[in-house]
């Protein structure tokens, strides 16, 4: 399964993706999600789902499905866009509580095996430092994820990334 999250208004989207494949799950933006409270309720009360009951309480069990991630956002200050960024902040019981050392860092065990690509595309007028550090962020971000084939684009508006977000 593919997963296409991302924080496009409806008309932008719909630019974008004029036919889009039923097979591909989409999370976007319903103005529903809650932020991510860090009760770890999705670690210990229910594992590998979260308690908050607002629609966005499945992202892990959804990741756990996904061999490819795309992620659309636009690049704020080097980082996603504040829904991107609660959405993978709310996917985080993909992952289990013990810890691990890999690299001579410490990472969380993942709960499931599947192995996923991902592809994140940003858009929006950022500096080089910027991009520099949504590169970072990234990287971070998949290892955190197990996830070892990535790619990263940058664009300068919604408009340009039509020829960029062919992936999905």
């Amino acid at each position: 399964m593919n997963v296409l999250i991302h924080d496009l208004s409806k008309e932008q989207f719909r630019s974008l993706f004029p036919k889009i494949n039923n097979e591909i799950y989409i999370i976007s933006d319903t103005g529903t999600i809650r932020h991510c409270i860090g009760c770890f309720g999705c670690w210990i009360k229910t594992p590998g789902k979260c308690v908050l009951k607002d629609g966005y309480d499945n992202i892990g069990k959804i990741l756990s499905k996904a061999e490819k991630v795309t992620i659309i956002s636009g690049c704020f200050y080097g980082c996603y866009s504040p829904f991107v960024k609660n959405v993978l902040d709310r996917s985080i019981s993909w992952l289990l509580p013990f810890f691990q050392i890999r690299n001579n860092e410490t990472h969380h065990k993942r709960r499931y095996q599947n192995k996923m690509q991902f592809a994140v595309h940003f858009y929006g007028d950022n500096t080089a430092e910027e991009r520099d550090t949504a590169k970072k962020l990234v990287k971070a971000n998949c290892i955190n994820f197990y996830v070892e084939d990535y790619k990263i684009s940058f664009s300068k508006s919604v408009e340009e990334l039509s020829g960029k977000v062919t992936d999905i």
